[in-house]
């Protein structure tokens, strides 16, 4: 396949196409989408209450339910975006970070890794969103969590894994 353009470079993405050599020896050409990766943030407010965003993504044209996230900044470690993070989307804050795992969602074209943090302790402060970002705020339990992913209503992939690594599903 030819490729007209082999190099892309945004905001926050850079796509490239480069031939590889596979360990079975076929050289490839492959599509790179390079991410600086992000964070996830599972907020609990208490043992059985959680705070979920329903946030619309253009992308998709819908809204849908998911747990707090963003990219990292050039030279921001994965703590200090779950920080910043946590506050710009929910307008909490807090003092009880714990590193859950990590994931990386789409291996096939992307470099994407995500840091999952779960985090307690929250204490309200002033919301910081973006003017890019639509979102909404909404406390669930667990049992509603769990019924509206049986429901197909939490579709998000990094949610559905930041549960799972978290116990709620």
């Amino acid at each position: 396949m030819k490729y007209k353009h082999k190099n892309f470079k945004g905001k926050i993405l850079n796509v490239s196409v480069k031939k590889v050599r596979l360990p079975n020896g076929y050289l490839a050409n492959i599509e790179i989408v390079k991410h600086p990766g992000a964070v996830l943030i599972v907020p609990l407010l208490r043992k059985n209450k959680i705070i979920m965003l329903r946030q619309f993504r253009p992308v998709i044209n819908s809204y849908i339910y998911e747990l707090p996230a963003g990219t990292l900044e050039k030279g921001e470690s994965p703590a200090a975006c779950a920080h910043r993070e946590i506050i710009e989307e929910t307008g909490y804050k807090s003092s009880k970070f714990t590193k859950l795992g990590s994931i990386i969602p789409v291996p096939g074209y992307s470099t994407e890794k995500i840091f999952i943090y779960k985090a307690q302790n929250l204490i309200k402060t002033k919301q910081l969103q973006q003017k890019d970002e639509v979102i909404e705020t909404f406390v669930f339990t667990k049992k509603q969590v769990k019924k509206m992913f049986k429901e197909g209503k939490i579709i998000d992939a990094k949610t559905i894994c930041a549960f799972a690594l978290c116990g709620w599903l």
